[in-house]
């Protein structure tokens, strides 16, 4: 368990550096940033994937497709709230993106949930009229782009239990920084801004740690129980606010802090009644 926590503490503090730069470069335009945090992941991950032999167009290839689509429009709308908000505030919100997918779940699975989870998150969704509600610094379209980032997002975790055990993660994985890649690319050509100076470093740098990330987060799930790792995810919105406060100068009132934390608790007791 040791192991396990060490890894989540390595991916979430990933996470964090990487949502930081994002907004430390929020001065490019979003498809620029997006085709730098995915061609770093795509070089790192079609590597693995030659090296351990593994099959790179997979099987289940539309919904892979799908999947991509899904999670590059949330990966978009994420990078896009981050010029509204604080980078604490925006890490937040998105991690509403499991009730979102609880809820694809029972449309679309026909997944059964747990009276509590429904209570559960209302209680975040009073988090977020928390948030918005009582303090006046919240930009409402970071909160809109925000929140229509982890409804994609959600869709992405449905996406991927359709897709199921007959693919490698790296390849699901793959096709995402792959799609990324390209239409991020297209999509930046027309307000293409050339980086200069350490901002080549930092954009480089955004898929480096966006994959080591994605890489020890697994490590982690597949050394423990979900329920004992998932919650640890939440680690990344301290990181996050920790970094913004001391690196953006954001400040979070106290409504904004009782807000963050009422979303947190509630999703992070979710994971463990869901697995009970």
């Amino acid at each position: 368990m040791k192991k396990a926590i060490l890894f989540m503490i390595i991916s979430t503090f990933s996470f964090s550096l990487m949502n930081s730069f994002v907004k430390y470069l929020s001065h490019f335009p979003t498809f620029e940033i997006v085709f730098f945090r995915t061609i770093g992941s795509l070089v790192l991950g079609t590597s693995y994937i030659l090296i351990n032999k593994i099959p790179i167009l997979g099987n289940n290839r539309r919904f892979m497709i799908f999947r991509a689509l899904a999670g590059l429009t949330a990966m978009s709308l994420f990078f896009m709230s981050l010029q509204y908000l604080p980078v604490g505030t925006a890490v937040s919100l998105r991690y509403l993106a499991p009730i979102y997918a609880a809820i694809f779940a029972v449309l679309l699975l026909k997944e059964k949930l747990k009276p509590i989870q429904w209570l559960l998150f209302l209680f975040a969704f009073a988090g977020v009229l928390v948030l918005k509600g009582f303090d006046d610094n919240i930009n409402t379209t970071g909160l809109l782009l925000v929140l229509a980032a982890s409804v994609f997002s959600g869709l992405v975790y449905v996406l991927i239990r359709k897709i199921g055990n007959n693919d490698h993660p790296m390849v699901i994985v793959n096709y995402f920084m792959f799609t990324g890649t390209v239409i991020g690319g297209i999509l930046s050509i027309g307000n293409w801004i050339t980086p200069v100076g350490i901002d080549w470093l930092l954009l480089l740098s955004l898929g480096i740690f966006g994959f080591f990330g994605q890489v020890f987060m697994t490590k982690a799930f597949q050394i423990a129980q979900t329920n004992l790792v998932a919650p640890l995810k939440y680690i990344e919105v301290i990181f996050t606010i920790m970094v913004g406060i001391f690196w953006f100068g954001d400040i979070y009132s106290l409504w904004s802090l009782i807000g963050i934390l009422m979303i947190v608790a509630a999703l992070i007791t979710n994971v463990i009644v869901g697995k009970k």
